[in-house]
């Protein structure tokens, strides 16, 4: 069973359904029981960063997912949930992320020639062999929506990246963790791939 992390975050239903066409049983909940029990995790999330953590502290879900990470449990962030798993954003000074991993979240620079927020496809490079894009050819096109992009303290952990204003990195993983700063709900046949990949992890 898949538990997909309910706290208040928008792209809920259309994670479910991806998840749900390719064959898994998925739950939405903010049950922490359910959520230990569960064989996979999804965090997901839109909106801000400041908002974002605000709701997981308010239903008391961040030692919950600081325990899905230890104890093993592959757990997947997707757009905010990769930013909430960080330790800060400069969208919302002051306010501390999960800090499950190091690393910052940045704005992305405004040069007067790209759109901000980045919202539309880009392709992925890979800097290392990763199980959440097995699979996956080089330059594939993904779904992004962002204003705000992962700079990881450690460049090991890096997945993928893409190139918008700033190198971005794009995709995480360590360990039992992943996190992607796209949306793979949202990224055709290529993102179901990268869900069924997670799925089979």
């Amino acid at each position: 069973m898949i538990a997909i992390i309910d706290y208040d975050a928008g792209n809920l239903r259309s994670v479910e359904k991806a998840l749900e066409y390719i064959g898994e049983n998925p739950v939405i909940t903010r049950d922490k029981n359910e959520i230990m029990k569960a064989d996979r995790v999804i965090l997901p999330g839109v909106g801000a960063f400041g908002d974002a953590l605000g709701k997981l502290r308010q239903y008391d879900l961040e030692s919950v997912i600081h325990n899905v990470a230890q104890s093993g449990t592959p757990l997947l962030g997707i757009c905010m949930g990769l930013q909430a798993l960080f330790d800060s954003s400069d969208e919302t000074k002051g306010v501390k992320g999960l800090s499950v991993l190091s690393g910052d979240i940045l704005a992305i620079p405004d040069d007067g020639e790209h759109k901000i927020p980045h919202m539309g496809w880009n392709s992925l490079n890979f800097p290392k062999k990763s199980r959440l894009f097995e699979g996956i050819p080089e330059g594939s096109y993904v779904y992004f929506v962002h204003s705000y992009y992962l700079k990881a303290a450690d460049e090991g952990i890096v997945a993928a990246t893409t190139e918008y204003v700033s190198h971005i990195h794009a995709a995480v993983e360590k360990d039992n963790v992943f996190a992607c700063q796209f949306h793979p709900e949202k990224s055709g046949d290529i993102g179901l791939e990268i869900l069924k990949n997670f799925a089979r992890i």
